[in-house]
């Protein structure tokens, strides 16, 4: 870990994660993307997983990064992308939406169901498929797990019960594989994301007085940028948080401290 100068002055923290192999679920778009493009940037070699056939048919150059089709509802495609990888150092699991923003109701139980197995039920399932490889890392600070939650994980969020009820569970699972795998030297952490700019937070930026009263209860003023997000994963999984498990760390401009 190093101190840099970035473009905008400000002073930047860069890490050497040199052969590293890095897992990030979504990784294709929003925080996955950016959380990829730290580690890439870092030196390690990524996987990155979409939902698409291949890298191709996006609009973005995925080149960089070794690409595995993976529906993380499905628990074969679980097992095949974590058979496929020789080794494994890190895992971020960012797949998933919310499934309001697609127009489902997660008050019906069955959308309800989904958005768990999407969000909670799959996380568990890939770490465990890739306990072992984990295990077996020689990164300073043993293998890691790092689950993205989000501010659903504390409040309750109407629109989104199914959502909400899995990234809270999965803020109890990063602390439940934190004790049971601590002698296997895999830290389990997760990075609770504020309201970020991304394609799913599009719409605040096509209708500003939605975001509006979020932003005045946000002590510094703006939504985060995905970077933000992918700052504190490469920090939990360095060496530089070698005696952290099992917390959650909040990037979220304050929002979760405002009264």
């Amino acid at each position: 870990m190093a101190l840099s100068k970035q473009a905008t002055g400000r002073v930047g923290v860069t890490y050497d994660y040199s052969g590293a192999e890095v897992l990030v679920t979504g990784g294709t778009s929003g925080i996955g993307a950016a959380v990829a493009a730290a580690y890439r940037a870092a030196g390690a070699g990524v996987t990155i997983t979409g939902t698409r056939q291949s890298a191709a048919e996006y609009a973005a150059d995925f080149s960089a990064y070794r690409y595995l089709r993976l529906n993380v509802e499905d628990s074969g495609e679980l097992a095949a992308v974590a058979n496929v990888l020789p080794r494994i150092d890190v895992v971020v699991h960012a797949g998933g939406i919310a499934l309001a923003s697609v127009g489902k109701d997660e008050y019906e139980p069955d959308v309800f169901e989904e958005a768990v197995r999407m969000h909670l039920t799959s996380v568990y399932r890939l770490s465990r498929l890739c306990r072992e490889k984990l295990a077996a890392s020689t990164l300073p600070a043993g293998g890691s797990i790092i689950g993205i939650a989000s501010m659903s994980s504390f409040f309750g969020v109407p629109v989104v019960p199914g959502y909400g009820a899995a990234k809270a569970g999965l803020v109890q699972l990063m602390k439940t594989l934190a004790v049971a795998w601590a002698k296997q030297r895999i830290r389990a952490n997760a990075v609770a994301a504020g309201l970020i700019k991304t394609r799913q937070t599009a719409i605040f930026s096509e209708h500003p007085e939605m975001a509006a009263p979020l932003i005045a209860r946000t002590p510094l003023g703006r939504l985060g940028e995905p970077e933000e997000i992918a700052n504190a994963v490469l920090f939990l999984t360095s060496s530089a948080a070698s005696y952290i498990t099992g917390q959650t760390i909040v990037v979220d401009g304050g929002f979760s401290v405002c009264g």
